[in-house]
C-alpha cells in the first residue's frame, strides 16, 4: 500500500534519529518478547505492532521529564491497548527509569508491571485495557491542560479493534465541537483482534474517511517508518482548530517471521525456543547508527500551582421551606466553583435540571458541555482528575449506570471523579421507568474506593458536595427531583460514614432507617404512629458507604433489635443491603421497603404508595413487626 507525502518537503530528520529510532523500535519487541515468555503469558505481538509508534513518541515527539513522569507539565499518554503494557513497560526501559531485570517480573504477584497498566506505577496516569476508554480519558487531559493555559499535549494509542467502541466516537465528536487541536490518537491497525481478523481489517481509506466525516485531521502512514511517522506527529503539531489521527498500517507481531501477521497469536507468550528464536531474528534487525540515544523534550513550562481545596460556607436556608436536593447540589457547586479553580464541571445536556447551569454561570471556562455521551463525560472526567482537577459528572442517576466501566476504573485509580446522579427513584413521577434511578446506589456501592451519599434536604445536600469535594477518589452524591422540606440548621455538620438520628425516645419500639424522600415519609410515619400510641426512633442514613454501624447498633439494641429500612430504590445494593450487611451479623433484624418491581409512570405520591414505600406502608410494616407488648 502506498502511504500519500503529508508535507510538499521532507522534514530534515537526521539518518541517525531516524536509524536510533529504528534500533530503540527493535529493542522493544526484544524486550516484550522476554517480558512476556518470563511471565508465561501477555501480549507480545499487540506490542510488536506498536514498537515504532511507541519509540517515535517518547524519544522525539512528546515533552516530558523521563526521571519525572508524574510532573504535571508532562506531556500526557495513554496507552488505550492497555494489552500492550509490555511494550510500555519496555519503553520505560529503555528510558532508565526501570530495569531491564524488573521486565522479567511482569504479572508476578509482587511486582508493579500488571498485566495492563495501573497507576501504582508512577509513569501510569489511569489503568486502561478495558478498550474505549483511553480516548476519552486523553480528552480531558488536553481539556485540563486548555483550562490552566498550558502548553502541554495529549496522546493517545488505540488498538484497531477498539475503533468498534462507541466511546470512541462520543469522543471523537466531542473533540471536533470543542476544536480540542492538542490532543493526537494514534490508532495501531494491526488488522487482527483476539479470535478474528477487526471488521476494517488494513482498509485503512475506509478508518480515514470515518475520523475525517468526525472532524478529525486524518493521517496515514506506514506504522513501522519512524520518518512518515514523525512527519504525521509534526504536522499534528501545526494543525489548528481540529484533533488529529494518525492510522498506522502496522503488523501484529512484526519483525518475527513465524508470528508476523499471522491469526492465532493474541495473548500467547512465545514459549522458551520460540522466544530465543525470534530474539535471535531481531538481533538481526539492528542498523548501524552513532549509539546515541535520542531523548525526550523537556517539558515547554512548569504546570501552574494550585491552592488546596476550599471548602463552602454554610447555606442559607431556612427550616421548613421546600428545596429540591438537585437544586441544593447545583447551589453548592456554584459555590466552591467561585472559590476552587481545581473544580470542574460537566454535564450530560440536561443542566437545566441537575442545576449545574448555576456552576456554568460562574465559571464557564470550567464548565464542559458532554451533551448525551455519558461514557466520554466520565472518561473525560477521569483525564481532568488525572491532571489534578477535581471533576463533578452530573446527569440522571439512570443515565449514569451506562459508565459503569469508566466509573469502576476511576475507582480502581483512586481518581477525583464526583458523580451526582439526579432524578432518583419513583419520586420523580410521570416520567415513568426508564426515567427513574432505581439501580445507581447498587452500582457505586459496588465500586472500589467509593463513597456514597444521599441527601435529604438541601442543607445535607450542600454539605454532600463539599464532602465529595474533600474526598480522595470516587464518590457519588444521590439527588432527588421533589421538593423536600429543610430539616437541618444551615451550621448542622456532616460527616462521611455518620448517619443522622431525628427522632427517639426512650421507649422507641423499633427503628426506620430512611434516606431522601424515604426519610421524609419516616418522619410523617412517625408522627402518625405517636398518635397510636407507637414510639419510634428515626435515622437519616445519609451516608450509604461507608455506613454508620456504630449509630445503627446502638439504635437497633435500644429498640427491640430490630430495624426497618426503607428506600426509593430496587431491594438490590441500596440502603437495606448496606445496613444488613452493618448489623445483621450482630444479630438485628432488618425488614426493608423498596421497589420490587417495574415501576409506573404517576404522581410522585401515588408511586411511593402504590410501591410501598410512603409513610402508609411503614406504619404497617411497625405494626407488623413490633410485639404488641411494646407498642
Amino acid at each position: 500500500m502506498s502511504f500519500p507525502a503529508l508535507r510538499s518537503s521532507p522534514v530534515p530528520y537526521s539518518q541517525d534519529l531516524l536509524d536510533s529510532l529504528h534500533n530503540i523500535a527493535t529493542q522493544l519487541r526484544i524486550d516484550s518478547i522476554r517480558a512476556t515468555t518470563a511471565a508465561g503469558s501477555g501480549h507480545p505481538t499487540s506490542s510488536m505492532s506498536a514498537a515504532e509508534i511507541m519509540a517515535c513518541l517518547f524519544f522525539s515527539v512528546m515533552n516530558f521529564d523521563p526521571q519525572d513522569p508524574g510532573n504535571a507539565a508532562n506531556d500526557k499518554f495513554v496507552l488505550s491497548k492497555g494489552h500492550a503494557a509490555p511494550v510500555l513497560y519496555s519503553t520505560w526501559a529503555e528510558l532508565g527509569f526501570i530495569s531491564r531485570e524488573h521486565l522479567l517480573t511482569l504479572r508476578r504477584i509482587d511486582s508493579d508491571l500488571e498485566g495492563h497498566p495501573t497507576p501504582i506505577l508512577k509513569f501510569v496516569s489511569v489503568p486502561t485495557g478495558s478498550l474505549g476508554q483511553g480516548i476519552c480519558v486523553a480528552l480531558g487531559m488536553a481539556l485540563a491542560a486548555r483550562i490552566d493555559q498550558s502548553p502541554m499535549r495529549a496522546y493517545a494509542l488505540l488498538g484497531d479493534g477498539e475503533n468498534a467502541e462507541g466511546s470512541v466516537w462520543e469522543a471523537a465528536e466531542l473533540a471536533n465541537y470543542h476544536k480540542v487541536d492538542n490532543l493526537c490518537a494514534v490508532v495501531d491497525v494491526n488488522r487482527l483482534g483476539q479470535s478474528q481478523p477487526t471488521m476494517l481489517q488494513h482498509h485503512l481509506e475506509t478508518y480515514q474517511q470515518r475520523w475525517s466525516a468526525f472532524g478529525w485531521n486524518a493521517m496515514v502512514v506506514d506504522g513501522h517508518d519512524v520518518r512518515q511517522l514523525l512527519e504525521a506527529f509534526d504536522t499534528a503539531k501545526r494543525t489548528r482548530g481540529k484533533p488529529s489521527v494518525i492510522l498506522a498500517r502496522t503488523l501484529k507481531g512484526k519483525g518475527v517471521s513465524f508470528i508476523e501477521d499471522k491469526d492465532g497469536w493474541h495473548g500467547k507468550a512465545l514459549k522458551p525456543d520460540e522466544a530465543e528464536k525470534a530474539v535471535a531474528e531481531l538481533d538481526q534487525q539492528f542498523v548501524k547508527s552513532s549509539g546515541t540515544k535520542p531523548h525526550p523534550g523537556k517539558p515547554a513550562a512548569q504546570a501552574r500551582q494550585f491552592p488546596s481545596y476550599k471548602g463552602v460556607s454554610a447555606p442559607q436556608y431556612q427550616i421548613g421551606k421546600e428545596v429540591a436536593t438537585r437544586e441544593a447540589t447545583g447551589h453548592a457547586l456554584e459555590q466552591i466553583g467561585k472559590s476552587n479553580e481545581t473544580i470542574v464541571c460537566l454535564d450530560g445536556d440536561v443542566e437545566n435540571s441537575t442545576h449545574t447551569e448555576f456552576f456554568q454561570k460562574v465559571a464557564p471556562q470550567r464548565f464542559i458541555e458532554g451533551f448525551i455521551a455519558e461514557q466520554n463525560m466520565v472518561g473525560m472526567g477521569m483525564g481532568l482528575a488525572a491532571s489534578g482537577k477535581i471533576a463533578f459528572c452530573s446527569t440522571f442517576a439512570c443515565f449514569l449506570t451506562r459508565a459503569a466501566d469508566f466509573i469502576r476504573l476511576a475507582g480502581l485509580a483512586h481518581l477525583n471523579v464526583k458523580c451526582i446522579g439526579t432524578h432518583v427513584g419513583v419520586s420523580i413521577g410521570e416520567d415513568g421507568s426508564s426515567q427513574m434511578g432505581l439501580e445507581d446506589l447498587s452500582l457505586f456501592r459496588s465500586m472500589a474506593n467509593s463513597i456514597v451519599l444521599y441527601p435529604s434536604d438541601a442543607v445535607s445536600a450542600w454539605y454532600a458536595v463539599d464532602l465529595a469535594a474533600s474526598h480522595k477518589g470516587i464518590a457519588y452524591v444521590r439527588a432527588g427531583r421533589p421538593k423536600q422540606p429543610i430539616l437541618y440548621d444551615n451550621n448542622e455538620e456532616f460527616q462521611i460514614g455518620k448517619a443522622k438520628v431525628l427522632r427517639q425516645g426512650k421507649d422507641d419500639a423499633v427503628t426506620v432507617v430512611g434516606a431522601g424522600v424515604t426519610l421524609n415519609e419516616a418522619l410523617k410515619a412517625c408522627d402518625q404512629l405517636k398518635k397510636q400510641g407507637v414510639s419510634i426512633r428515626v435515622i437519616d442514613l445519609f451516608s450509604v458507604r461507608p455506613v454508620d454501624a456504630a449509630t445503627l447498633l446502638a439504635a437497633a439494641r435500644a429498640t427491640n433489635n430490630t430495624i426497618i429500612t426503607v428506600e426509593d430504590h430496587y431491594e438490590a445494593g441500596g440502603v437495606g443491603d448496606a445496613v444488613s450487611e452493618a448489623v445483621g451479623p450482630e444479630g438485628v433484624k432488618v425488614y426493608r421497603l423498596a421497589v420490587r418491581e417495574v415501576p409506573h409512570s404517576g404522581k410522585p405520591e401515588e408511586l411511593l404508595a402504590k410501591y410501598k414505600i410512603d409513610a402508609q406502608a411503614i406504619v404497617e410494616q411497625v405494626h407488623a413487626v413490633v410485639p404488641a407488648g411494646v407498642r
